[in-house]
């Protein structure tokens, strides 16, 4: 293999006929490489005229950088006296026929905030309509279930019931009882400061059977489950299957949406009663151990310490939540794309915005029921 010679320019007066610039040695992207190398020709090049005599007959060889270094220095477009070793003939015909490259003109700074804010709000009304129709084709395929029964989807909701609640209840039934022991440990400090030993029945019924146990379920299973609803829709989207029973006539709805809301809907209720319970369970231990505060009395004072429409405030959330988390899922899931990036992109959003619908529902539930229960 040949020894690369370094790329070097010559100056040389030409009289009358202008400047001679002569180029010779390697104009290939190994020989140009080094910085040294590339700052001095750059240096010559930028020194040298368009209009002189351009002589590049005596090159060893040359590649495209090379030519483009030439091209770029004579103002994208050829000198009027150029002097041309054979083959160097196409480099150029190709740069003249491709032009200048022009790069897209950027905007001003000032102005991205106001198109990203525009982009971001389109983007959420989108989502909103696509969120209301869905809930809308949800509404009219109940409808349609109700009048006739025997043809509804049961083994779908069956499936669905089984995988999000009794599958869930492992998940739920431990963090309960852990996030009762940390609650009842840390309340009983406070409470023995203050002699209150006895109201931390009051204190642990009403957050969690009111606040904790409905969102803590309702978190864990749109965590769960929502990312499992979104990412069986994106695969059935990835492998055509949804294409494929539009082709053979049946709904997406009815078939899949609709079960879904309705499993979540059974089951969410379940595993707040079930999530309450274990949790109530940990905060019980918990008082055995601080404050020694007997079960008995624990549960004899829990019925007269929580009044039954928190009990059943909790019910309704659960099941306002197991219905905005199934119909989120899907959102997300019928909008995947074919292709693993956005599957997995769609599934992350799904979770994290099926778990901020569910705390903005919540809010909504103790605005509404502010005076209940007390």
């Amino acid at each position: 293999m040949p020894i690369a010679q370094e790329p070097t320019l010559t100056f040389a007066p030409g009289g009358t006929s202008g400047t001679t610039v002569t180029a010779d040695g390697t104009w290939q992207v190994h020989a140009l490489a080094h910085r040294k190398t590339m700052k001095s020709i750059s240096t010559q090049l930028n020194r040298a005229s368009p209009e002189a005599q351009w002589d590049l007959s005596a090159i060893d060889s040359m590649d495209h950088i090379g030519a483009q270094l030439f091209w770029q220095a004579w103002g994208y477009k050829r000198p009027v006296t150029l002097k041309l070793a054979p083959g160097q003939e196409e480099f150029f015909k190709r740069l003249e026929a491709t032009g200048k490259l022009e790069l897209p003109r950027q905007r001003g700074l000032h102005m991205n905030w106001v198109t990203t804010l525009g982009a971001g709000v389109l983007h959420f009304v989108d989502h909103m309509q696509g969120f209301v129709q869905l809930i809308g084709q949800v509404v009219q395929d109940l409808w349609r279930f109700a009048a006739a029964p025997q043809r509804g989807p049961w083994k779908e909701i069956s499936a669905n019931i089984f995988h999000a609640g009794f599958q869930a209840l492992g998940i739920t039934a431990l963090v309960g009882f852990l996030i009762g022991v940390v609650l009842s440990f840390l309340s009983a400090q406070q409470l023995r400061n203050f002699g209150g030993d006895i109201y931390l029945v009051n204190l642990l019924g009403m957050s969690i059977i009111r606040e904790l146990g409905p969102l803590l379920a309702a978190i864990l299973v749109a965590g769960r489950s929502g990312s499992s609803i979104t990412a069986q829709l994106g695969v059935m989207r990835v492998t055509e299957e949804l294409d494929a029973m539009l082709v053979m006539g049946i709904s997406h709805g009815f078939r899949l949406v609709m079960p879904k809301v309705v499993a979540l809907a059974i089951s969410m209720p379940l595993l707040v009663i079930w999530t309450d319970t274990m949790a109530l369970i940990g905060g019980m231990v918990s008082a055995k151990v601080e404050l020694n505060l007997s079960a008995r009395y624990f549960i004899q004072k829990l019925p007269d310490a929580v009044p039954l429409a928190n009990y059943m405030i909790g019910l309704g959330k659960g099941a306002v939540f197991g219905m905005l988390i199934a119909l989120v899922s899907c959102h997300f899931g019928l909008r995947i794309q074919p292709n693993t990036e956005s599957l997995g992109r769609g599934t992350t959003t799904s979770v994290v915005t099926a778990i901020t619908v569910v705390i903005l529902a919540d809010a909504v539930f103790a605005i509404v029921f502010n005076g209940v229960g007390f």
